[in-house]
């Protein structure tokens, strides 16, 4: 196998959760370009992610899952209707995920336990689920987990959310330990400052994205293509060696 075709997805399936709008539309739509076929887990509209995965020349098929509320069902559902669709799963991306912003003086339960049911524990278990259908089918497989530049530092009224993205780390890195001899690479990719509608109120304050992009030694905001270029080598063979590490993706930020 030549180094490109290394880098190549061609014949993989990806189950990206998330995958309506923003990175994980990004992720979703990389793959596609690198040559898999994409099953897409959202809560909204899908049709823009699946034009461009069939413009790419690729197969997409979908579910519709609110995965903040933790039913199990829901889970067992996602696989199982992949491996239905498509015949196997090669790729998981668990991109799904929230924030919510308080004091944390006064941090409600509610923000703690929704930011960490689907940023954490829907993380655990799906990549849990999965990894027991790489393992049925005996030919290894990618779990990529979206991390965050809270993975590595404190941030500011957002507890539940900084917790979420550590702990993504760090499980991470134990189901690498795990499950490497299995053939499976867990990683995660750490977006810094991306221009998504998550970031809009920030972008259209002029003085607070001055700061930011002072700080980015890249001197601009990511964008969804940044990140799948990440997650599309994290997925391929040429990452075959890497397992248990979180890659930033954050024009510098974190060398600051």
């Amino acid at each position: 196998m030549t180094m490109l075709e290394k880098f190549s997805l061609a014949g993989k399936v990806a189950i990206v959760t998330g995958c309506e709008q923003g990175l994980g539309m990004g992720m979703a739509v990389g793959m596609a370009q690198a040559g898999a076929d994409v099953f897409g887990v959202g809560i909204g509209d899908m049709s823009n992610v699946k034009a461009e995965v069939e413009k790419a020349g690729r197969r997409f098929e979908s579910v519709t899952a609110n995965l903040i509320s933790q039913d199990p069902e829901q889970i067992e559902t996602i696989v199982s209707t992949c491996v239905e669709k498509f015949g196997h799963v090669d790729i998981l991306v668990n991109n799904a995920g929230i924030i919510r912003r308080e004091d944390t003086v006064d941090f409600s339960e509610k923000n703690w336990d929704d930011v960490i049911n689907i940023n954490l524990r829907t993380v655990f278990f799906l990549s849990q689920r999965v990894a027991k259908e790489f393992m049925k089918q005996g030919k290894g497989g990618k779990i990529i987990s979206v991390a965050s530049m809270l993975s590595f530092q404190g941030g500011i009224r957002v507890p539940s959310y900084t917790a979420s993205k550590s702990a993504v780390k760090g499980i991470t890195m134990t189901m690498a330990n795990e499950w490497a001899q299995y053939g499976i690479n867990c990683n995660c990719v750490a977006p810094g400052y991306m221009a998504t509608a998550n970031t809009s109120a920030l972008r259209d304050d002029e003085k607070r994205s001055g700061e930011i992009l002072e700080r980015i030694p890249a001197g601009r905001w990511g964008t969804p293509e940044d990140v799948a270029g990440a997650a599309v080598f994290l997925a391929s063979s040429a990452a075959d060696y890497i397992n248990g590490y979180t890659i930033a993706v954050d024009g510098g930020w974190l060398a600051r």
